[in-house]
Parts: C-alpha cells; structure tokens; sequence
C-alpha cells in the first residue's frame, strides 16, 4: 500500500499565465509561491499558495508538445491532481497498471510521475516527492497567517 503523505496541488492548464493570475491571484488573493520553465515537457509552472496545498498553473511553451494538444481539444481548465509520497518511483509503480513505463519529471525541484491506471476514474494523478520540513512544518495549514 502507497503512502500519500498529503495533496500537493491541483493543477490547471492555462493558455496565458499572466491572464490566468488576474483571476487567481488578483480575484481570489492567492500569493505566486514560485515559478518556473521546465525543459522537458516546456511548460511554465506557477505555483500559488493555497494555505494547505497549492494550486499550479501549467502553461504548455511548445505548440507542438502533447499538453498543447490537450489544451486545444479539453480547453483550460483542471488537468491534474498531485500528491506527496515518500518515494515516487515505488509509488507510481504500485499504483500505475502493470506493464507501464515510469517516466520521471520535476517541478519545485523535486521528482514527479504521473500514475497511469485506468482505476482512476478519468483522473490524471501525479506524485510528487514529500518533503515534511517544506511541507508541513515551515507551512501554516490555511491562508493569512503570514
């Protein structure tokens, strides 16, 4: 059985990062906790502070990358949800359907996966590594305690 240490964020694909945060940051007050373009896939992750876990925005950078496909046949809108565990590989091994290839990513610096299972209802899961200093302890729990 795989330990999910906590939900790490909800991720919502975007065609424009800045649009996007008129809304989530300006309308609903959420703090950009960071930012970042990863290589491979391109896309431009920004993370906002949502008390407990965080929501990312995903902007895909290369019109040609699967993600973009996506955005153009789904639009914008919830794409994933993630979760911290200790140990990504193990985890998504367990919980992806037998004969699945684990391909491994990062964002914040730390290792993902998306679990591949037809269990999940239409959901597209991902992993993230845990890190319980970074995660819970440094984290207050809710929004305006800062």
């Amino acid at each position: 059985m795989t330990l999910l240490r906590r939900l790490d964020h909800v991720a919502v694909v975007v065609r424009d990062t800045e649009s996007a945060l008129a809304f989530y940051s300006g309308k609903l007050g959420l703090s950009v906790a960071s930012s970042e373009e990863v290589a491979s896939p391109h896309v431009k992750l920004t993370y906002l502070d949502a008390g407990n876990a965080y929501l990312q925005l995903v902007e895909p950078l290369d019109d040609q990358s699967p993600l973009a496909r996506w955005l153009d046949e789904h639009g914008e809108g919830l794409h994933h949800i993630c979760f911290g565990v200790d140990d990504v590989e193990e985890a998504v091994a367990s919980l992806s359907d037998p004969g699945t290839e684990v391909v491994l990513g990062s964002g914040r610096g730390r290792a993902s996966a998306f679990v591949t299972s037809d269990a999940a209802n239409g959901v597209v899961v991902e992993l993230t590594g845990f890190d319980a200093e970074t995660d819970v302890d440094a984290a207050p729990g809710y929004l305006g305690t800062r």
